[in-house]
């Protein structure tokens, strides 16, 4: 695995390295090792998968407050998303930035998000399958997010009619906590 770090402090691009030969390929999706090497120590506790049926829908941007907060790698199963980060941790150096990086079934990359940044995705074509390692477990009283339009952030999303739940489109706008 070839881990690249992105302009976001602590978010890396993982890009897994296939073995091929004619019957496909064999590749490594996670390894503590590895992940230990670019002092990340990342303990894996949930695993969860989204289904999503129409080109266009957003997920999120979504997070995990204080004690529960998280770390997640993100990978595609089937087809291909616009995957958006955003930095909310105020002593970070890349506090208020974000970066959007397209994942795709046939490019095995995955990205690996940090405790304290929000997290979301545009599908770009229908039937998309996203998979999610996750440090903590999901606990509903934690659970937090901004609007994937909010002014603090200006996210340029690629596909302009969307498909979004009313709870992520009802985030309160962004102010420092």
């Amino acid at each position: 695995m070839n881990f690249i770090k992105t302009k976001l402090q602590g978010v890396y691009e993982i890009v897994s390295v296939p073995i091929t030969d004619y019957r496909g390929y064999f590749t490594r999706t996670f390894c503590v090792n590895e992940f230990k090497d670019q002092n990340i120590n990342l303990s894996v506790v949930q695993i969860n998968r989204s289904m999503n049926i129409k080109k266009g829908t957003i997920r999120g941007m979504h997070y995990q407050k204080e004690p529960m907060s998280e770390d997640k790698v993100v990978s595609i199963i089937c087809g291909s998303i616009y995957d958006v980060i955003v930095d909310l941790r105020p002593k970070s150096k890349t506090y208020k930035q974000w970066i959007a990086i397209k994942l795709s079934d046939k490019d095995n990359r995955m990205i690996f998000i940090p405790k304290g940044c929000a997290h979301g995705f545009q599908t770009l074509e229908d039937n998309c399958i996203v998979e999610y390692f996750m440090s903590e477990f999901y606990s509903p009283q934690y659970a937090s997010g901004v609007r994937p339009d909010d002014p603090a952030f200006k996210i340029k999303w690629p596909i302009k009619q969307i498909i979004i739940s009313d709870k992520d489109k009802n985030w309160p706008q962004f102010q420092k906590e």
